[in-house]
């Protein structure tokens, strides 16, 4: 998994040093602001500008005596401003500096998965374009239903990761606020204006109202979305999937030279990056319960959110991401069988164009009963090696509505063809890609 993840980036993202570092921005916005109102020197927000700074593996030792990791922070700074340290983290509580520096990693993080998902979304371009015209079938149920085209079937694919990444863009919107309001959110300490201050310095917005903590359906809303984005990749991961079987074999994931399939069978060419986006996005999905179990806490708060979310932000995060770059890989790299495509729409016989034979049917003044029946009864009744247009031909109540030109043209996929581009024309106008 490791060694197929070019985007190391978003693990820096929720790294320790990153968190603390998040958390001391959050400090020093706060000493500057309220040296501004005039609640601590401008002396000492000037002494936690310059020499505000600290060593993790400081953190870690005094940690391990207070077993409190934000006192553990502050601590750290302190010793590094001086005297002035004593103005670290005044009138502020743990959750205020944690909260907002959390939502500042969010924030952050997002803008690494947007490169991924634009990255994803190139390559999804790319084989639309290629493919506009590749005529497949048409499933329902698992069976033959119409004739569509490949380059189709991915415009759906596309249009759903624009979604949800519009949807994790709005997710993380709401979740960029600032929260100093103090131990149960009463502005006690200092005015709501020193939160208005720091929040205009982070550009982030104030909490309307807060308890101790930010209130968790905020960030419920962001670990849904990167859910909901996990699961549009496993339906395409699915089709692929599907699509990949001997029985189907319209696409292959990419074959490096020297990779092997199996241990035991030399010849296989297994789905596999397919199968692990397919795994992710279960794994995905369970955050969000976990993240909606975190919005009821106790009272003004209680600490059972802390250390789920340690676990679920870095992990969804850096997991999305995971699959949306290895997923752009698996598009970039997709082998489309063409012929094998138009083989299979051949493998029922013509029956994916029973239903513009009945349309014909019906405009030829037919009743839509009497015409169902009509196709119907062609339809089951082929034998081996006949075909629904062979046989439409042969039925004399049909040949004397539709001549053969007429059955012909139906047939020829030509107009599914015609609607279909009209459809990607609009998608590559928008794009101004022609």
């Amino acid at each position: 998994m490791i060694e197929r993840y070019s985007r190391p980036r978003m693990s820096e993202v929720w790294s320790q040093q990153n968190r603390f570092e998040k958390m001391l921005q959050v400090e020093k916005a706060l000493a500057v602001t309220q040296a501004e109102e005039g609640l601590i020197p401008m002396a000492a927000a000037s002494a936690i500008q310059k020499k505000g700074s600290f060593k993790l593996e400081r953190i870690t030792q005094i940690e391990a005596e207070t077993r409190h990791d934000v006192i553990a922070f502050v601590s750290a700074v302190a010793e590094e401003v001086g005297p002035y340290g004593r103005f670290v983290h005044f009138g502020v509580t743990s959750s205020d500096i944690l909260d907002t520096g959390l939502n500042l990693i969010i924030s952050e993080a997002f803008e690494e998965i947007q490169k991924s998902i634009d990255k994803l979304d190139r390559a999804i371009l790319k084989k639309i374009q290629k493919h506009r015209s590749t005529l497949c079938a048409g499933r329902t149920h698992g069976m033959h239903a119409e004739p569509t085209t490949f380059g189709l079937k991915l415009y759906g694919f596309l249009m759903e990761l624009r979604r949800n990444r519009d949807r994790l863009e709005r997710a993380v919107e709401q979740v960029k606020v600032c929260k100093l309001s103090g131990a149960v959110g009463t502005y006690s300490a200092m005015s709501p204006q020193i939160e208005k201050g720091v929040a205009r310095r982070l550009r982030l917005r104030c909490e309307d109202v807060a308890t101790q903590v930010v209130p968790r359906d905020r960030h419920c809303e962001v670990i849904v979305a990167l859910a909901l984005l996990g699961s549009g990749l496993e339906r395409l991961s699915v089709e692929l999937r599907h699509l990949q079987r001997t029985e189907v074999s319209e696409v292959c994931e990419g074959f490096s030279k020297g990779q092997k399939g199996s241990s035991a069978m030399p010849h296989k060419k297994n789905p596999i990056s397919s199968e692990n986006i397919t795994g992710a996005s279960r794994l995905l999905r369970s955050y969000s319960h976990a993240a909606m179990e975190n919005i009821a806490l106790w009272h003004e708060r209680d600490i059972s959110h802390s250390s789920v979310e340690r676990v679920i932000f870095p992990d969804a995060f850096i997991l999305s991401d995971y699959i949306v770059d290895r997923m752009a890989g698996v598009m970039e790299g997709l082998q489309v069988d063409v012929e094998r495509m138009w083989e299979n729409m051949e493998f029922s016989h013509g029956q994916l164009f029973s239903s513009h034979v009945l349309l014909a049917l019906v405009q030829k003044g037919v009743s839509r009963e009497a015409a169902y029946v009509m196709v119907q009864r062609s339809s089951h009744s082929l034998k081996k090696g006949e075909s629904l247009k062979g046989a439409l031909s042969e039925d004399q109540e049909v040949r004397k509505l539709l001549s053969q030109k007429e059955l012909d043209e139906i047939f020829s996929g030509k107009r599914h063809l015609e609607s279909i581009e009209k459809l990607i024309k609009g998608l590559f106008k928008k794009e101004k890609l022609g």
